[in-house]
């Protein structure tokens, strides 16, 4: 008997196992891994291979380089080309040979990112990083609204039915606050969570990462790539990721592919966890949720967000706005976004409020005197600047 009437033989007693456990019929899930291009060397993707092949979750298929061992798997044939790779998986997805892949150096479409997940360190939690490579829109606060989303939909693909969602506080936090609240408004069913910090509030500092106080942080995909880099490689000092899943799935608009993104850094326990975070979003349908997902927020609104974080401001020709007469200002208002600040300090102005901008210790603030307190917020709420 051939070795490869074995492996087929060995293939049928597997499923028809898994069968007589289950009660169902079903087909296995097949996860794809292309093998080429680690700077680590093609030992972290033989021992990767063969963990998942112990676990027997599900059918691991390589792409991928002619080397000894591939004979063990399913593998299709390509040379060292990740162009040639890339090809052939694309193939095999769209084909349905394939329910999921991790791979190497992808160029996503723009209109997609991906959904990282790591470990965090303080209380060992699960955090998607939404998002970590990719380009979901060239407007930055529009591509953070639009990362809420692909974040919410890995975690329900992933089999968390009402996962929580936090703002990392980067540049355009309060902006994509404003907007996300808008979008909960119009009945898009997004549950914020609160940071751990004493003031909590939906925008997340430093303390959050580690801790974990939410399901889902939400920034853009420059910071998210360094932070799954601190996350994976900060305890090996850069060169080997250990921790987490990888950079995950794409995930966009209109875009169902199960694509996920490992590192040339990456070791063999990310491969490893890659591969069943494949597994997981294949087997949640993520196809299926992200088309979900996208319809409810385009019901709340979302496009209608996203046109007015794109739009481009007119051309100002008032006077410049002079200052009312000085007073003192005690009273602090919070949550303006910071490049806007100075815009909404004149907003006040014009209402004949004096104002001066400042920054507290959790961002940006609005000084006015107290006496013009309420009368300030609903002026600057009434402009959407709050």
């Amino acid at each position: 008997m051939s070795d490869q009437v074995k492996q087929t033989v060995k293939k049928i007693f597997e499923e028809l196992a898994t069968s007589l456990e289950t009660g169902r019929m079903e087909p296995r899930i097949k996860i794809g891994l292309t093998i080429d291009g680690s700077e680590l060397s093609m030992e972290v993707m033989k021992q990767a291979a063969y963990t998942i092949k112990q676990k027997n979750l599900f059918d691991l298929v390589l792409i991928g380089s002619d080397v000894d061992w591939a004979e063990d798997f399913e593998h299709y044939s390509t040379t060292n080309c990740q162009k040639e790779a890339s090809e052939l998986m694309e193939k095999l997805l769209d084909s349905g040979e394939l329910q999921g892949c991790v791979t190497l150096h992808y160029s996503f479409p723009i209109g997609v990112s991906t959904v990282g997940k790591v470990v965090t360190p303080a209380l060992g939690r699960e955090l998607y990083i939404a998002t970590t490579t990719g380009t979901t829109s060239g407007v930055r606060n529009e591509a953070m609204v639009l990362n809420a989303i692909n974040g919410i939909i890995a975690a329900k693909a992933c089999g968390i039915k009402e996962p929580t969602v936090g703002i990392l506080n980067v540049e355009g936090a309060k902006t994509v606050d404003r907007s996300l609240t808008t979008l909960q408004k119009n009945g898009y069913a997004l549950i914020f969570g609160e940071s751990q910090r004493e003031d909590g509030g939906k925008v997340l500092r430093g303390n959050d990462l580690l801790l974990g106080s939410v399901d889902v942080v939400v920034c853009d995909s420059l910071t998210g790539n360094i932070l799954m880099k601190l996350f994976s490689a900060g305890s090996s000092g850069g060169n080997y990721e250990t921790l987490g899943a990888g950079y995950g799935p794409g995930i966009g608009r209109n875009y169902e592919r199960n694509i996920c993104i490992i590192s040339r850094a990456s070791g063999v326990p990310v491969i490893v966890n890659a591969l069943e975070y494949a597994y997981k979003l294949a087997k949640g349908k993520l196809g299926k949720i992200s088309r979900m997902e996208y319809q409810k927020a385009d019901q709340a609104g979302l496009k209608r967000i996203c046109a007015e974080l794109t739009a481009t401001p007119e051309t100002k020709t008032a006077k410049e706005i002079e200052p009312p007469a000085k007073e003192i200002v005690t009273s602090e208002i919070a949550g303006v976004e910071i490049m806007e600040l100075e815009d909404a300090v004149k907003v006040l102005w014009a209402n004949d409020i004096y104002a001066e901008s400042g920054m507290g210790c959790t961002g940006p603030i609005v000084l006015v005197n107290e006496k013009h307190l309420t009368n300030a917020i609903n002026q600057l709420k009434a402009a959407n600047y709050l």
